[in-house]
């Protein structure tokens, strides 16, 4: 029914900038949630940010201040702008639209 395709991540290092895209097709982005989640090797899956129907925006605490959020309606796309990026950001990254979930890009953060 739709398909979530992440892109952008790469290696980084720290203190350096990486913006993910999540594009959709199928199901345009407008008047819904859209979510960015990572999961780091041997780790649980754990939520990052959130961008409301509204265009309201949530982020966990660990990135907040450093991880942006935003939507392009007319381009059916989410980006999240991630900044002063730390090793522990290292993690496979996820958009999620309702049930549905993209592949995930890698993001990897250098010391």
């Amino acid at each position: 029914q739709v398909q979530l395709v992440e892109s952008g991540g790469g290696l980084v290092q720290a203190g350096g900038s990486l913006r993910l895209s999540c594009a959709a097709s199928g199901r345009t982005f407008s008047m819904t949630i859209v979510n960015w989640f990572r999961q780091a090797p041997g780790k649980e899956r754990e939520f990052v940010a959130q961008i409301g129907s509204t265009g309201g925006t949530y982020y966990a605490g660990s990135v907040k201040g450093r991880f942006t959020i935003s939507r392009d309606t007319a381009k059916n796309t989410v980006y999240l702008q991630m900044n002063s990026l730390k090793p522990e950001d290292t993690a496979v990254y996820y958009c999620h639209v309702g049930p549905d979930w993209g592949t995930g890009t890698l993001v990897t953060v250098s010391s």
